[in-house]
């Protein structure tokens, strides 16, 4: 099976347009043809991330969203890398795709080097239909 980190800006993404790509890959997640990588940091990232007043998701809709992924992913705790990010709070995603040899699926490529790993949702879609 193929594995994969999120971003979270590819979680809120899903939420906010459920017929895009980012949503796609959620449901494959939910579908159990990806396995989703996290460590505890992620999860707290998508815990704050999703409360957001402005992003209006029901807490109801926050805690299974949270359950889901702690029933559907694996939690690792991977080791910190010292590579110079321009985002410092991007490195727990970084390093939790590096440490388990998973694709990070962002929106924000800026935010990380140019590796093979890291792909945008539109990219990440478009190599799995290929």
């Amino acid at each position: 099976m193929k594995r994969i980190v999120i971003d979270t800006n590819i979680l809120i993404s899903a939420i906010l347009s459920p017929k895009g790509n980012s949503a796609q890959i959620m449901t494959l997640i939910s579908l159990n043809e990806l396995q989703l990588i996290f460590c505890s940091k992620i999860l707290d990232e998508y815990t704050k991330v999703l409360a957001y007043e402005r992003l209006k998701i029901p807490v109801q809709a926050q805690n299974k969203i949270i359950k889901g992924i702690n029933k559907l992913g694996i939690l690792i705790e991977p080791p910190l890398s010292t590579i110079h990010l321009p985002d410092e709070s991007d490195r727990i995603f970084y390093d939790t795709a590096r440490a388990s040899g998973a694709i990070l699926i962002t929106g924000n490529m800026k935010h990380f080097p140019a590796e093979s790993f890291i792909m945008t949702p539109a990219d990440y879609i478009k190599m799995i239909n290929a």
